[in-house]
């Protein structure tokens, strides 16, 4: 370990204190997605009291706090970094280092918000103490000038799922896309970006306390269908009624029989909510309205998986003579999985941790709009223990402060220095060996198509 790696952890030490009480606020105020308006505020101002260029209200709710070790401001520096071909020149690379503000829907969690029914029941709370411990340590001059590049810390609104009645809602305000990360990518927030990085609560199973990588991850979509029928009496006429219920439920039983279908690779998973069944029990019901998710691990996957529901809810229509209307909601692209860095290994290594490297094949069946993030960018990611009970379950609770919040600080904050030291070098090094899958034009121009 150098000098300057023994300043930032004794930096984060110092700042110990001040990193579990800005977690135990964030954990103590949980909010929805694009609704984190305390979580923001707090976020702002700390970023501004260690000294970062700030912006607030970004997609509604989002914190962008910069700096950049050449000039100080906010600058193009990804751009300044490009050769006449478009491609990288390895100068000044941009790390955009993201936290999650939202809180998770779970009236159940003995922190859930009386008002707005939402708990920090996955974790969202210790990532934004992870991005305060790491923005305090590159606070320290000492520190910036042992690297060469530009830093991105930003807090992100709504990585959790947005429903369709609100996603309508959200329009009205200029929500366009479901996600903070895809909403903030259409807007250009990472058009500066060469890295990402990230970090969570473990979503696969592992013992050890660290898990460094991403491993493949399914993405989805999701679509809210209208089922429309014919009112008639239940008891007087019924035959002169088309039952809209009947048509969503046979469409969805329709579903559960194609499960056999589904291969175990593509990991595919079907879930419904029916959202309306009728208004009164003594007619027949006029109108349903259902939304349905389809995961699996691959874009391509969840296009053919969507075909067959949407041929479940037409056949099903037909057959008792409806008809179907669907508002489509665009989710989540699928993680690419990408194995440990060397920054990331040998931080892990300096710090004594007990970890574990992804390894092909691993794969979460869970979603998360980094997803999107990995089609357009390398994100370099680890997961930590230092929780019990269930991922969105009223019994998820920190229980290790030191892993959750300290460790992982330091994990952030060590790494980053590993990558942007001698010029950037392995930053660089990652850049050049990535090809995206989308740039942002034709990312945007696939999401719109979607809906």
């Amino acid at each position: 370990m150098d000098e300057t790696e023994q300043r930032i952890i004794d930096l984060i030490e110092e700042h110990r204190q001040e990193i579990l009480d800005f977690a135990r606020d964030i954990e103590g105020h949980p909010e929805p997605g694009f609704q984190e308006v305390r979580t923001a505020k707090k976020t702002a101002e700390l970023l501004k009291k260690y000294g970062y260029e700030v912006q607030e209200g970004i997609a509604l709710t989002g914190v962008r706090g910069g700096w950049n070790s050449q000039d100080g401001g906010l600058e193009r520096i990804s751009g300044a970094g490009k050769n006449a071909a478009g491609k990288s020149t390895g100068k000044f690379p941009n790390i955009s280092v993201i936290g999650e503000m939202d809180a998770i829907g779970c009236k159940a969690h003995p922190m859930a918000d009386a008002q707005n029914g939402t708990a920090h029941a996955c974790g969202h709370h210790a990532q934004m103490a992870v991005l305060a411990g790491a923005a305090m340590a590159f606070a320290d001059p000492e520190i910036r000038k042992q690297i060469t590049g530009s830093l991105t810390f930003l807090a992100v609104p709504a990585e959790e799922y947005i429903d369709a009645d609100k996603r309508t809602a959200l329009r009205k305000h200029g929500i366009c896309f479901g996600s903070g990360k895809s909403e903030m990518i259409r807007r250009g927030e990472f058009d500066n970006t060469d890295l990402v990085m990230t970090t969570h609560v473990h979503m696969v199973p592992v013992e050890e306390d660290f898990y460094l990588g991403n491993p493949a991850c399914n993405g989805f979509t999701a679509e809210r269908v209208t089922v429309r029928g014919k009112a008639a009496h239940a008891a007087i006429d019924p035959w002169n009624g088309v039952n809209a219920l009947s048509i969503a439920s046979s469409a969805i039983q329709m579903m559960g029989l194609m499960r056999e279908t589904f291969r175990e690779e593509d990991h595919v998973r079907l879930h419904n909510v029916i959202r309306k069944a009728g208004d009164v029990v003594n007619s027949v019901p006029d109108e349903a309205v259902v939304e349905t998710k389809i995961r699996a691990s691959s874009l391509e996957r969840i296009q053919e998986v969507r075909q067959m529901v949407d041929r479940a809810y037409d056949g099903a229509a037909y057959a008792f003579g409806g008809t179907i209307e669907r508002e489509n909601l665009p989710g989540y692209m699928p993680i690419r999985p990408r194995m440990a860095d060397d920054a990331l290994i040998d931080a892990a290594e300096e710090l004594g941790l007990d970890y574990r490297k992804v390894q092909p094949g691993d794969f979460n069946n869970a979603c998360t709009d980094v997803g999107d993030l990995t089609q357009l960018f390398p994100v370099i990611n680890f997961t930590f223990r230092g929780f019990e009970g269930r991922l969105h379950g009223a019994d998820f609770r920190i229980t290790d402060k030191e892993k959750a919040y300290i460790l992982s600080a330091k994990l952030m904050a060590l790494t980053i220095y590993r990558l942007l030291r001698k010029k950037g070098e392995e930053a660089v090094k990652i850049k050049e060996g990535f090809t995206p899958v989308f740039d942002k034009q034709t990312y945007i121009e696939y999401i719109e198509k979607q809906m």
